[in-house]
This record gives structure tokens, sequence and C-alpha cells, in this order.
């Protein structure tokens, strides 16, 4: 049964605005009890009529930040759906559903660009093709078999020739022959169009099905599992090319709040301790009241900061992010190295300096550019670590802070703690970060935690973490 927009849930309102905050919350969004009053009093206003001003009025009340917007969208649209139960469908009909059919009106509607028609065409889809299970009607429903079976990735060809013959109708150009430049020119438009149009569909795809599925079991637990969380959140080792593409997105946001805390703690330690000698000299004029504490002022010098980072395998997106926010933070450290390996080490400092053109490349950029590989492909720390401390071991001194980015696998290898000691005996401190969660230390091929006996070890599994443990751990 569908119900129309703007219907009241069944649990009441307020009941669907703390759950749609509280799983918003458990996503790592800072959302305060005054946000959370004024998005029940927005509701007051706006009312249920429209669903896309709900959507709005509450995104405007507890949302600060712009790259929230799709993980809000997704968790509304469980907490307030656009419809409950099981749309209204067409007859049943005997044999498997008619695939080549629902591909033909999909096509249409993505030529005609009409929301409404490609909404009830989501929900059918998911109906009918996206069903698992055993018993009468289904356990589960399932968004990646739909689109598999869909396939509504292969139909651009069509709908482009639907939207040119739709102009052609109508009076436009589409006529025979060798395409004009403009007309090459527009082809391209609609085809960029297009996509965004299918993507749209496929997201629509994904929000009818875990409606469903949220309707069986709950809709908090599955706003909490099966809904992707911020970019910042996202596990380093799971991250995909589009996440990965996003977490580049944030490094600048993410440095400007790092420089405004690294700033305020350099700005607090400059103030000094007490110092006991001319305070209790001063006091003598008020009766032996230290009445005005005298401090010891700090000599400024920021600190040096040397990168020593792993970028082979599914590392490689942890090491490549923290290099870019490295990067946007220099103006933070009175010098900057970065140094890259594999089983050889090479210094890569130019190469990060100039990544901020095309921040995206620059993974590829330091495997081709650089010499971080000999005889064998695989990581091997105590070559790497042995490696640096021959040739680099100048770029470390009293004045320097050394990060090592790695999840300590050795592949069976010597991992020369000789040659970490000698690295953590002449810096300042040596921090680890670790993307493997601390249960996975010292299983199979990893030595974290006998590297976490000479340098202190953290695990470091997303950039919020990232950013906490530069923030906490950088002297000033």
């Amino acid at each position: 049964m569908s119900v129309e927009p703007g219907t009241s849930p069944a649990e009441g309102v307020s009941g669907r605005l703390t759950g749609l905050v509280r799983t918003l919350r458990a996503h790592g969004l800072r959302i305060g009890p005054g946000e959370t009053v004024d998005a029940g009093r927005a509701l007051e206003v706006l009312g249920f009529a429209d669903r896309e001003r709900m959507r709005e009025g509450l995104a405007a009340t507890l949302l600060h930040q712009e790259g929230h917007r799709p993980l809000f969208d997704r968790v509304f649209d469980l907490y307030f759906p656009l419809r409950v139960g099981i749309p209204d469908a067409p007859p049943a009909q005997e044999g498997p559903p008619d695939t080549a059919e629902l591909r033909e009106r999909l096509v249409a509607a993505l030529a005609a660009s009409d929301e409404a028609l490609l909404g009830r065409l989501a929900a059918e889809a998911v109906g009918a093709l996206g069903g698992y299970g055993t018993t009468p009607g289904s356990d589960g429903w399932s968004s990646y078999q739909t689109l598999q079976r869909l396939r509504p990735q292969t139909l651009l060809v069509r709908v482009r020739e639907a939207v040119r013959a739709g102009r052609a109708a109508a009076g436009g150009s589409g006529g025979s022959g060798a395409p004009a430049e403009g007309e090459m020119f527009t082809d391209r438009l609609d085809d960029d169009e297009i996509r965004r149009r299918i993507e749209a569909f496929r997201e629509q795809v994904a929000t009818e099905a875990r409606r469903r599925v949220a309707e069986q079991r709950g809709t908090e637990r599955i706003a909490r599992r099966a809904v992707g969380g911020t970019a910042d959140g996202v596990d380093f080792l799971l991250a995909g090319r589009a996440q990965l593409d996003e977490l580049r997105r944030t490094v600048r946001p993410l440095a400007r709040k790092l420089a405004t805390r690294l700033a305020a703690r350099r700005r607090k330690a400059a103030r000094g301790t007490i110092d006991l000698r001319r305070t209790l000299r001063g006091s003598l004029s008020t009766g032996g009241v230290p009445m005005r504490p005298v401090l010891r002022r700090r000599r400024p010098g920021r600190p040096e900061l040397v990168l020593l980072c792993d970028v082979s395998g599914s590392v490689a997106g942890f090491a490549n992010f923290t290099m870019l926010l490295v990067q946007a933070l220099h103006d933070q450290f009175s010098k900057v190295r970065v140094f890259a390996f594999v089983n050889r080490v090479d210094e890569v400092t130019d190469l990060v300096a100039r990544a901020s053109a095309d921040p995206a490349g620059l993974g590829e950029r330091v495997l081709a550019e650089a010499t971080l590989t000999g005889w064998h492909g695989q990581s091997d720390y105590g070559a790497a670590l042995g490696e640096f401390a021959e040739r680099y071991v100048e770029a470390v001194g009293p004045r320097t802070v050394v990060f090592v980015l790695g999840d300590a696998r050795t592949n069976m290898s010597d991992p020369n703690l000789p040659a970490l000691k000698t690295v953590a005996d002449r810096a300042r401190r040596v921090y680890w970060l670790n993307p493997e969660p601390p249960s996975l230390w010292q299983t199979g091929d990893s030595v974290a935690d006998t590297y976490a006996g000479l340098v202190e070890m953290h695990p470091c599994r997303n950039a919020r973490q990232l950013g906490a443990l530069i923030a906490r751990l950088l002297p000033v």
C-alpha cells in the first residue's frame, strides 16, 4: 500500500526526528540539543504537506558542513520515507519479470527526465528484480541485485537517441549528415546530463531497497549499518576510488581546522610555566603575597616534521591522504620532508609540494618517479628502515618529529629494529600511525607490537582519527 508524501509516521514525528538525530550522531555528526529543538520548531512551521521542504528545513537546522548533506539525505529517506509498505503492483504474471519491457519504460522516463515516473520505476524494479529469500513475499531486498539485472548504466546510447528524436519532433536540431561542431558539443552535454539522471535513478533504487529492509528489520538498525558515513569516517583500508576522491576534497577544510587548533596550542604554550624565583622576588612589594605570577617565556620555534610512508598496496590511500594533509599544513612547521618506500626509500618532498594542482595523481606520480622497489615489489619494512637510517638520517634531529605510516606487515622479512632505534634516538619524538585496528596487530606477518615496543604506535583508521592524532601529538 502506498502512502502519500507528508503522511505522519505511525510512531509519531517526534520519535522519527529524535531517531534521525541519534543516527546522525552515531555517524559522527555533532548535533546538540539546541539544533534538535530548532529542527522540531522548523517542522512545526513547515508542516508535512511538502516532503522536500521538510528535508531542506531539517538540513538547514541540523547540519554544519556541506559535506554532510549526502549522509543526511540517505538517513532522512529512511525516517521520513516517500511511501510505506509495498507499493501497489500490477497483477502477477507467470514466469520471470519482463526486464526488457521495464528497460524500455526506463529509457522513456530518463529521456523525459520525469522524476515522479523514475521514482515509481525504481520501486517497481526493486519489487520485481530485487527480492531474495524463500518466504512468500521476500526475506530481503537488494539494490545491487536490482541494478545488476536492470543494468541502467548501459542505456546511455538509447536515451540519447530518444532525446534527439524528441528534439527533432519538436522542431530542434537532429538532421542527418555529419554533426556540426555545435551539435557535437550539445551531444557531450546531453551525455553528461543522461549520466547524471542514470546515477540519480541508481540512488533511488538504493533508497527504495533500504526503505523496504528498514521496515522489516528496524529503521535505526539499517540507518546505522547500511548507510555509508561521512568521508572523514571512511576506513582507509576499505575506501574505494570514489571515497578516496571525496577524502581528497576534505583535505583543505581539515587542514584549516587543524591549523587553528595548533595555533591555539602554540599561543597557550608560549605563555610558559611559572618562574618561581622571579615570582617570589616580585611578591616582596605586596607583603610576600604572589599577586602577579611571572611566567617563563618560551622561545618561539616550530617543529620539523618527517613523514616516512609505506605506499604499497591498500595502505597507499592512507599514505597519500596524509601526505596531502601535511603539505596543506606546511606553514605550521619550520621544515617538512616526506619519504616514501615499498622496499626502498626515496624522498618525495617535491612531488608532494606540486600535488596541489593534481592531488588525485599523487600516488601514481610517486610510484612512477621515485625509486621505491628493488628486485621485488613487496613491502619490506626492515630494508626500508635500514636504508633510511643509512642515507637520510641527517633529516632527523632533536627538533624533528617523525611520523611512520604503515601497517607494519613485513612479508616475513627482518623488521630491522636497530634501524628504527637509530631514528628514535635522534628524533624528538617518533609516532607510528597504523591503519589497521589493534586486534590485527601481530597477526600473520604483522610485527606491529614489536615496533610498538620502540616507538608510540597509534591506530589511525580514518581521516577523523588522523586529524585528532595530529592535533594531539604534534609538539608546539
